[in-house]
């Protein structure tokens, strides 16, 4: 088993004192093998986004328990296991600073994972998502959503991780971009054996995409 997640509950505390507490997350458990793709299916405010985010490393649950490859995960997630679970967000524009040029944020994970780095390592890794060294010179915001997508799932791929949380990845994307990412994943999971959480509220598409799926209603799941 890759990860695995133990009667994780999620709670968040009324600001002003006179509600009660709100839980995002009712002691779910989930578990991802390697390679597999893992369909988290649910309305928007069902929680699936809240799950992902603890899985990845973003939220600290608030009670439950957390392992990979067996081994208890404390927060913040730190070393290896930071750099093997990776994120991919529904809106790609926040994995980028708005004041850079897309280069600047594209050489970062090379600097985290102290690989080898030059002008054609990178170019090689974005060709293969249609992306050309002029839209490296541009800023976030002069790329369309499709191209946006595609270099931040290109700047997750250099840290080689194991499992992916794919939060929403295609919904903001026209049909043929969406096709692209899909096809992508699918080829990419084929050699490299990694896993996914492809979160979502289109049913079609998880059939599609997940060799099981798990559905999540108010913070409780229904697999």
């Amino acid at each position: 088993m890759l990860i695995r997640a133990e009667q994780i509950t999620k709670k968040y505390r009324s600001r002003t004192g006179d509600q009660k507490a709100f839980y995002a997350l009712k002691e779910v458990s989930i578990a991802i093998e390697k390679g597999e793709t893992v369909g988290l299916l649910g309305e928007s405010g069902s929680g699936k986004s809240t799950l992902g985010q603890i899985l990845s490393g973003l939220l600290k649950p608030s009670s439950g328990e957390l392992f990979y490859h067996d081994q208890k995960i404390s927060f913040p997630m730190k070393g290896e296991t930071r750099k093997k679970i990776q994120i991919l967000f529904q809106h790609p524009e926040v994995s980028f600073n708005p004041m850079l040029p897309l280069k600047k944020s594209m050489i970062e994970p090379y600097r985290v994972c102290k690989k080898p780095y030059s002008q054609e390592i990178l170019l090689e890794a974005i060709r293969k998502f249609g992306l050309h060294e002029e839209h490296l010179e541009r800023k976030p915001q002069e790329l369309s959503g499709g191209e946006l997508q595609r270099a931040a799932l290109a700047r997750v791929l250099v840290m080689e991780p194991e499992l992916i949380v794919l939060d929403e990845p295609t919904s903001m994307l026209d049909v043929i971009s969406q096709a692209q990412i899909v096809r992508f994943l699918k080829e990419y999971q084929k050699e490299h054996q990694t896993a996914y959480l492809f979160i979502t509220h289109n049913r079609k598409l998880a059939e599609q995409t997940c060799d099981r799926i798990c559905e999540i209603h108010e913070g409780k799941i229904r697999v």
